[in-house]
């Protein structure tokens, strides 16, 4: 089913971190909100808890989203729960955004591993849970990491989204090194423009950017040629393309 995005006149827009310009990020209340707009895909991060628990959250600490302090990886999922993300969300379950979205046959998803000492851990057990709900044919994987990358790619033969290799860390050059194993490469607009697109299509990967939230910078990806945004704020994207 993600295959549907290699056809240039498929033009995906996605959530990132949900709907994560009006709603706490990656909460419950971020992706149904998103998914109540008309996105076409979500984007969201994946850590493990204390306890082994693939959980959604962006930072290595809870400091910035939470009204917590500390290390993501030293709270158990009881303990990540007791937290408040915003206006009364708790920090998800991959097993609790996958529980709220199966009725959404449709909707894609943008899978990112964050860097750090179990992320081949969190890539395994996060591919468990979404076999389980049947969601795997959805999804592209995401990494600033190119060995976790190169797990999904060589272990599993998933979809993978990276990002120009500056941004990159354990990068590999070469015919059989890590942009081989890239399927989609991630801009920022910082750098977007229409040479960096035309250049990774002529390679042969798509070129997805990320975050226009506004009218125009929705206009000045689509004119680089990109086919998909992640957005924080989707509603301008939608808007633009008549949804």
């Amino acid at each position: 089913m993600i295959e549907q995005l290699q056809t240039e006149s498929n033009l995906i827009i996605a959530a990132h971190r949900g709907f994560s310009s009006k709603y706490p990020e990656n909460t419950l209340m971020a992706f149904q909100k998103a998914v109540d707009v008309g996105v076409d895909m979500i984007e969201f991060d994946l850590r493990l808890s204390k306890d082994n628990e693939v959980v959604i959250i962006h930072d290595r600490t809870v400091d910035r989203t939470t009204n917590g302090s500390g290390k993501v990886s030293e709270f158990t999922l009881k303990e990540l729960k007791e937290l408040d993300a915003g206006l009364g969300q708790k920090i998800p379950s991959l097993e609790e955004f996958c529980e709220l979205l199966h009725p959404y046959s449709e909707l894609l998803f943008n899978v990112e591993i964050k860097r750090g000492y179990k992320a081949i851990e969190v890539a395994d057990r996060a591919i468990e849970i979404l076999k389980k709900f049947n969601f795997l044919d959805r999804c592209v994987f995401t990494s600033f990491d190119a060995n976790i990358v190169a797990h999904l790619h060589d272990k599993y033969q998933l979809k993978t989204q990276g990002f120009p290799r500056e941004q990159m860390s354990n990068y590999i050059p070469g015919e059989e090194g890590t942009f081989s194993k890239l399927w989609a490469i991630g801009i920022d607009m910082n750098i977007l423009n229409p040479k960096i697109v035309q250049d990774y299509k002529k390679k042969g990967k798509l070129a997805w950017c990320f975050c226009p939230d506004d009218t125009d910078q929705v206009k000045y990806s689509l004119d680089c040629g990109v086919t998909l945004m992640t957005c924080n704020n989707p509603l301008p994207a939608l808007q633009y393309v008549g949804r």
